[in-house]
């Protein structure tokens, strides 16, 4: 599991939300505490009307919250598409790069391998996960994401990198994917068929997402529901906010 912290007051996930350091670093703790293998620490939310966060701003937010959890032997993902944030935490000691862009995936991948670190390589359609349009389901967008996966990981094995995730990148906010039914199906469909994912002969990683418009109130009861689609899909990495649901859930299941 890869438990959440949000350093952007931006992001609606309230309970992943720290606005402080020291809220963060508590947070990170305690996702290790609660079953979490990697704590995924994020500057900037994805969500479309959200503020940017320049690199600078964003390695100063992350960097004091990534050494003191490297001080507490919590191992750490850092989601960016920027190439000095992320060779800054690679130097401070980040353990994989969630690479949430594709313009610059030549001089991240260079960076990891330089580092001996893992990459989770999101599927997007644009420069980044902030400069998207409409999602182009094309005949089949699980082939879509294959192909787009078999090139990256190409080029990425080919400057070295050998730790590797692929993401569909589910919780990206395409123009297209506003309506909730047709989102929703696609990420349904999508963790059903991410067995086909894995003939890439890496571990696929999932975002699990939030459904409010269908779940309401009970909007924390979305996370563990899309783990169970997830898990039957053949999921091997669950990005989550809810990391004691998901392990609840997670255990549960093994035991079929």
């Amino acid at each position: 599991m890869l438990g959440v912290v949000n350093l952007s007051s931006d992001s609606w996930y309230r309970e992943s939300v720290c606005l402080s350091s020291e809220q963060a670093i508590q947070r990170g703790i305690m996702l290790k505490a609660q079953g979490a293998d990697f704590v995924d620490i994020g500057a900037e939310s994805t969500l479309p009307n959200a503020e940017r966060v320049e690199d600078v701003r964003q390695q100063s937010k992350i960097l004091p919250v990534l050494e003191a959890l490297n001080q507490e032997g919590v191992l750490t993902s850092i989601e960016t598409y920027y190439p000095q944030v992320a060779r800054e935490c690679l130097r401070v000691g980040a353990n994989i790069i969630n690479l949430t862009g594709s313009q610059d995936n030549q001089e991240i991948y260079q960076q990891v391998a330089e580092f001996d670190a893992g990459v989770i390589i999101c599927y997007v359609q644009g420069k980044n996960v902030r400069e998207v349009d409409d999602f182009n389901f094309g005949n089949d967008p699980t082939d879509l994401m294959y192909d787009y996966f078999a090139r990256e990981i190409e080029l990425a094995t080919s400057l070295g990198v050998r730790k590797i995730f692929v993401d569909a990148g589910l919780g990206f906010y395409y123009k297209n994917l506003q309506d909730s039914a047709t989102r929703i199906r696609f990420q349904m469909k999508t963790f059903l068929n991410t067995f086909r994912l894995r003939k890439l002969g890496f571990p696929v990683c999932h975002a699990l997402p939030h459904a409010f418009e269908c779940f309401g109130e009970e909007v924390r009861s979305a996370e563990p529901f899309f783990a169970v689609l997830a898990a039957l899909g053949k999921t091997d990495l669950f990005r989550t906010h809810e990391v004691p649901k998901i392990k609840a859930v997670l255990d549960t299941l093994s035991l079929y």
